[in-house]
């Protein structure tokens, strides 16, 4: 089984400067992900669609200056594909574990990515010493316990951007509580279709009070 970057004439225009940086990080993932336990067997034929270009929908939502950080960043989804994406922008990319830091530093590396800075932390260790315009997360904890590692980093009027499936809606109603507590002023599910195909994927996007 082998992977494939498809629809390359629409990838290209929505990675644009990012796309061929892209397109390398997805054959190193290809190449190493599942031996280094970062991506599954059964993903590697859906690797381009699933995982590396469905990062980018959530670059919609970055802001427009500052610094972005990803919590439990893994493999580097989103905050890789964003950071090639926007270079204008300083990313952060958050992973407590050790083996996926030393990947996410070679990748850094090889991409000659300068707008990127890794922190072998747990998210929770950063509250109160660092805050950031926009908190990116893809597959971390659901929305209720995602918003206390998160929103504790997220500055004055920023938002906390997480990548969602089916039960986007459900799980921001089940976090009404949590919101309330970490200043999570208004949650909005945003339906994106990255490809322009019907694959939906959902955004919850948080704003954090301007305090």
């Amino acid at each position: 089984m082998s992977w494939e970057v498809t629809n390359p004439e629409r990838s290209r225009e929505i990675l644009g400067l990012g796309y061929a940086g892209a397109v390398r990080f997805g054959e190193l993932l290809a190449e190493h992900g599942e031996e280094r336990g970062l991506i599954g067997p059964r993903e590697l034929e859906r690797l381009w669609p699933r995982h590396v270009l469905n990062s980018a929908a959530v670059a919609p939502f970055l802001p427009q200056s500052g610094s972005v950080a990803d919590v439990g960043s893994g493999a580097g989804l989103p905050g890789m594909v964003l950071a090639l994406i926007r270079p204008d922008l300083e990313f952060h990319l958050i992973e407590p574990m050790e083996r996926r830091v030393a990947w996410l530093t070679e990748v850094v590396d090889e991409l000659d990515l300068d707008n990127v800075t890794l922190h072998q932390v747990r998210a929770e260790e950063l509250h109160g010493r660092v805050s950031f315009e926009a908190v990116t997360a893809r597959a971390v904890a659901v929305m209720k316990k995602l918003v206390p590692i998160a929103m504790p980093l997220v500055a004055p009027g920023g938002s906390l951007i997480a990548q969602k499936g089916g039960r986007a809606a459900a799980e921001v109603a089940d976090a009404r509580k949590a919101l309330r507590s970490y200043g999570g002023v208004h949650a909005q599910v945003h339906e994106v279709d990255v490809l322009g195909d019907g694959e939906v994927t959902r955004i919850v996007q948080v704003r954090a009070a301007k305090g």
